[in-house]
């Protein structure tokens, strides 16, 4: 009996998965369908060198649509919008019902810049990532920006923002109450904070909020601002507390080191809609990107009729690298930082491979 394998979201994880689809053929005696609003996944390691010209606004794309058709997934270009787990059915945005027998999710998390910061028109989440692209590409030269979100996100946009290509800003960064780069070496924090202070951002250790039209950082006024950057982190989306699925206390999918979820076994999720039952885990991109090969080898037990017995064991330490923008970059390994154009070449060579490794394998290269 044929079953139904759905994909719901075109995130880091899922690509890995119709890569290892295509490498392996999709698992014996399944349909496989995968559920996503866009054609493309936006690489958002490679928009802050976007936004300072050092690469072409389309250069971090990966094709899901070619990818799935290489795959042989069907691809249905809509969005989640309700998931009955029970049912085992899927609503979507414009009102289809996709029936499943196994679901993997990996939707992304949903922004936070309305209930963090207040309304505005002038903010612009960072997530999505496309839709954030799209509004920052068809915005003019701006004059002042203000970044909120004192991660490795914001500040990366801060820099970016201040050295954007044509029309670089006068940028203050809002890191909140947390401080810079919470979680990060005192060395890497220290290299962050001179090198904003050398390109003249301002930095703010008070959290960000708009008052009566105006944005704030603590008691202090940072108007006039063009735009407000929000890099504030993800989310859970509203219809995953309705699945009937096991969350946890911030709405996420809970999952266990199989990404699996506890309440419905049928189920899988991965990347920023999900939350480990074990351990914390931040939401990065990072850790979506390393549980897509787990992911992927679960799910193929699973259509199989066997135990998933794959686990995510994160590394001790990731390593970050962070673009200033002005032709050099930061790097971050727990204790270890550096800095210089050499970890700029060596950002751009392992974003840029891992597009290619993609692009390959779609058969756009």
């Amino acid at each position: 009996m044929t079953q139904t394998v759905l994909l719901i979201g075109g995130g880091h994880a899922h690509v890995a998965v119709l890569a290892d689809w295509i490498r392996h053929g999709v698992p014996s005696g399944a349909r496989a369908v995968l559920l996503t609003p866009q054609p493309h996944l936006r690489y958002s390691g490679m928009v802050p060198g976007w936004i300072a010209g050092q690469h072409h606004r389309d250069d971090g794309l990966v094709d899901l649509a070619a990818l799935a058709a290489r795959a042989g997934v069907e691809l249905a270009l809509d969005r989640c919008a309700a998931i009955d787990a029970e049912a085992r059915m899927v609503t979507t945005a414009l009102g289809e019902r996709l029936r499943f027998d196994i679901a993997s999710i990996d939707t992304g998390g949903e922004g936070r810049a309305a209930a963090l910061l207040g309304d505005d028109p002038r903010v612009i989440d960072v997530r999505p990532i496309g839709g954030f692209v799209d509004r920052l590409a068809a915005l003019p030269a701006l004059a002042r920006v203000v970044v909120a979100g004192g991660g490795a996100g914001g500040v990366e946009l801060a820099f970016a923002l201040r050295n954007r290509a044509g029309a670089p800003a006068d940028v203050a960064l809002v890191a909140g109450a947390g401080g810079l780069l919470p979680g990060f070496a005192r060395g890497v924090q220290r290299r962050v904070a001179a090198a904003l202070a050398r390109q003249g951002i301002a930095l703010h250790l008070a959290n960000a909020r708009i008052v009566g039209g105006a944005i704030m950082a603590g008691e202090t006024s940072l108007q006039p601002a063009d735009a407000i950057i929000a890099a504030l982190g993800s989310a859970a989306p509203g219809w995953v507390r309705t699945s009937g699925l096991a969350v946890d206390a911030a709405g996420f999918i809970a999952v266990g080191a199989d990404q699996r979820s506890p309440s419905h076994p049928h189920i899988f999720a991965a990347g920023d809609v999900a939350a480990r039952t074990d351990r914390v885990l931040a939401h990065s991109g990072v850790h979506a990107v390393f549980a897509g090969p787990v992911l992927a080898a679960n799910l193929r037990a699973a259509l199989a009729g066997r135990e998933p017995h794959k686990e995510y064991h994160p590394r001790w330490n990731n390593l970050y690298l962070m673009n200033t923008g002005d032709g050099s970059a930061i790097a971050s390994y727990g204790p270890l930082s550096a800095e210089g154009a050499w970890v700029l070449r060596l950002k751009h060579w392992i974003d840029r491979r891992w597009i290619a490794k993609y692009a390959a394998l779609a058969g756009t290269a």
